[in-house]
């Protein structure tokens, strides 16, 4: 049953994790050679809003199997010590994904809840800025999620 959970939550994570690139590395520079702000602005919200429905649902199995899979194996007791480093980077990436998607509609409604009030460029240039931080948070994850599932081999 564990190594069924942890293959669903490895394909999960990449699912996730490869959408949060795609965005990053091909929709935000997409979105910043765009001349037309209102096109840029369309671009954006049809890519968020589809994206952001796969993304509950892979923080969710993420967490879920995650989560089962540190109690199956006992390991709980790792979290917050040195041993444990990697699986507490991936639960503070996971909490801080859970935030982002909690407060996300907040946060898009400031951002974007006054057109008139708003310069697109300065906007999309911070959105990506905080995506590459999201990025190297992920991969960080992943690294040390890989990193902790076979450090007993080196």
């Amino acid at each position: 049953m564990i190594p069924l959970l942890i293959a669903l939550h490895v394909a999960t994570i990449v699912l996730w994790i490869g959408g949060v690139a795609f965005v990053t590395i091909i929709i935000f520079p997409l979105i910043g050679r765009m001349s037309d702000s209102f096109d840029a602005v369309m671009l954006f919200q049809g890519v968020e809003h589809r994206f952001a429905r796969h993304a509950k649902l892979y923080v969710a199995i993420s967490g879920i199997t995650g989560f089962l899979a540190l109690y199956l194996e006992g390991l709980q007791g790792l979290l917050f010590t040195a041993r444990g480093i990697g699986i507490t980077i991936m639960l503070i990436a996971w909490t801080f994904y859970l935030l982002v998607l909690i407060f996300e509609k907040k946060a898009f409604k400031k951002i974007f809840g006054k057109p008139e009030k708003f310069d697109v460029k300065k906007v999309f240039t911070g959105l990506g800025i905080f995506h590459w931080f999201v990025l190297g948070l992920s991969m960080l994850a992943v690294l040390a999620g890989v990193w902790q599932g076979h450090a007993e081999h080196f």
